[in-house]
């Protein structure tokens, strides 16, 4: 087998990327007993993404019985996409420190950190993107917030590292009404 890196992502590309791969890894991992509910795949907004009505796409979605989706990010959305947000800058991380020197060694970097990834890690993770959805609920939806700094090492040296945070009361209902208008 040989590994060619791709210049140029298309819609194309992306097309064979979310037919081949992505629609049968959700198949062959999403509970049976919840296919006919709708899956929403969220896409920002690159060029290289395929439209929602993308008729290929489309049908591709319409087997075995599946209710699958594509819709976008809003523009100008705040981050809170766990992935962009902290999780491949940490597996990025972790494979600058394997030093790859060319496109196989950086997917066996990139596959290796993944694994790599510790529970405690991907709490941490998690935490992160749980105080980034306050921030933007504080922020009534916007984006104009600094990504807290929880001091998570030394709370989970204490023993006092929650598993996720609590949003006051006031907060949701301040954005709930909003939603309403």
């Amino acid at each position: 087998m040989e590994t060619k890196s791709i210049q140029s992502v298309t819609k194309d590309i992306t097309r064979a990327c979310l037919i081949e791969k992505v629609l049968p890894a959700i198949r062959a991992k999403w509970p049976a007993f919840d296919s006919n509910n709708p899956i929403f795949l969220q896409q920002d907004n690159s060029r290289p993404h395929i439209g929602n009505n993308d008729l290929e796409f489309i049908e591709a979605t319409q087997q075995d019985g599946f209710d699958i989706r594509l819709c976008f990010q809003p523009s100008n959305s705040p981050d809170i996409n766990v992935l962009d947000l902290v999780f491949f800058r940490a597996i990025q991380s972790l494979q600058y420190q394997k030093g790859p020197k060319n496109v196989d060694e950086l997917v066996e970097a990139v596959e290796r950190s993944f694994d790599e990834m510790k529970a405690k890690q991907l709490n941490h993770l998690f935490l992160t993107l749980q105080s980034c959805m306050i921030e933007v609920m504080k922020d009534s939806g916007g984006n104009n917030y600094k990504v807290p700094h929880l001091n998570k090492n030394g709370l989970e040296r204490e023993e006092n590292l929650p598993l996720q945070h609590h949003c006051d009361i006031d907060i949701v209902n301040k954005d709930l009404a909003l939603l309403q208008q």
